[in-house]
């Protein structure tokens, strides 16, 4: 059992990194946690890890209490951002390395077995005899993360492992480390500001906001059904249109600011747009328009016959609502 639970953890700097956050992350989930820099994000997985303590509250993994305990004894391996690599080192060294540890005492035949297990299962077996040093980005952060695969530890932390490498090559690793994370059925906690790796990834994600958890589900909960227009904001691509909540009519008493995520604005009827720019993206078109002086993003098909200057109705389908604090309207 892998399951990680904090129960009203706060923890203060000069300014309240976590303020009495309660989180079940269930066994076996790829959890992700998003949000923009100083949200909580690494602090959380700090207080998980063990590398730092909360001022208030409890952190449990598998059911068992671990807020006392060092990160050794907690079982659990972290991948950071930076590829924490030994550069003098083979990549079959750098892979056994934590094996060797006094705590494991993992016999020499079985740490051979596990590094190359491993590095199968990253498909960097062809590389095991190569320097750190002879490594590309990706490489170097595959050995990082089998570094910490190969301990098959309780949990699994990762710390924005992808946001130093190029587009590309996050995208392959979202898709290899989201088959690796299924095919062992482990337990991931991931920080990123990426909405992207969060969508693609996660079987939950948890949005922080200066410290405090303010909505935790799945991605689709969380699209299409945001707490706060704060949480709204924090995923969607394109991002979300927001508005005045009475820019088209109907607006529920209290509410200030309407919600159109490209989806929720039908097109081909309601009341008159501009069309100002075009964005032909291969599968889809993006809309640029104007409305009542007040400018959103849509989208339509690939093959859309919209120039600029063209006139386009609209009306919102389903939108959300939000109040002066943001808290959404239902």
């Amino acid at each position: 059992m892998a399951e990680i639970e904090l129960r009203h953890v706060t923890r203060r700097f000069a300014t309240t990194a976590l303020d009495d956050v309660s989180l079940t992350v269930p066994d076996g989930s790829f959890v992700v946690l998003l949000g923009p820099t100083g949200a909580g994000k690494t602090t959380l997985l700090r207080m998980v890890s063990g590398l730092d303590r909360p001022d208030q509250g409890q952190v449990l993994i598998g059911g068992r209490e671990v807020t006392a305990l060092s990160p050794a004894e907690r079982n659990v391996a972290m991948v950071f951002q930076q590829y924490s690599l030994y550069p003098h080192m083979s990549v079959r060294e750098n892979l056994a390395f934590p094996l060797k540890s006094p705590l494991l005492k993992t016999p020499p035949d079985q740490i051979a077995a596990k590094v190359q297990a491993v590095a199968e299962t990253l498909r960097i077996a062809h590389k095991l005899d190569n320097k750190a040093t002879a490594l590309s980005g990706g490489e170097m952060q595959r050995v990082s993360i089998g570094r910490a695969l190969v301990r098959q530890p309780t949990v699994y932390l990762m710390d924005e492992p992808l946001s130093s490498l190029d587009a590309k090559l996050r995208a392959e690793l979202r898709v290899e480390l989201k088959r690796i994370q299924s095919d062992l059925g482990a337990t991931f906690l991931y920080v990123t500001h990426d909405q992207i790796e969060a969508m693609t990834m996660a079987t939950h994600i948890g949005v922080l906001d200066h410290g405090r958890l303010v909505q935790f589900g799945t991605p689709r909960e969380v699209y299409e059904n945001p707490v706060s227009l704060y949480a709204a904001s924090r995923l969607g691509q394109p991002r979300i249109n927001l508005l005045p909540a009475d820019l088209f009519g109907g607006a529920p008493a209290g509410a200030t600011t309407i919600g159109l995520r490209p989806e929720q604005i039908e097109q081909g009827t309601g009341e008159d747009s501009l069309v100002r720019r075009i964005e032909h993206l291969g599968d889809q078109t993006r809309l640029h328009l104007t409305f009542r002086s007040h400018d959103l993003v849509t989208v339509t098909e690939a093959h859309s016959p919209l120039r600029p200057g063209d006139i386009l109705p609209i009306r919102p389908k389903a939108p959300f609502y939000f109040d002066a604090s943001g808290a959404r309207l239902i």
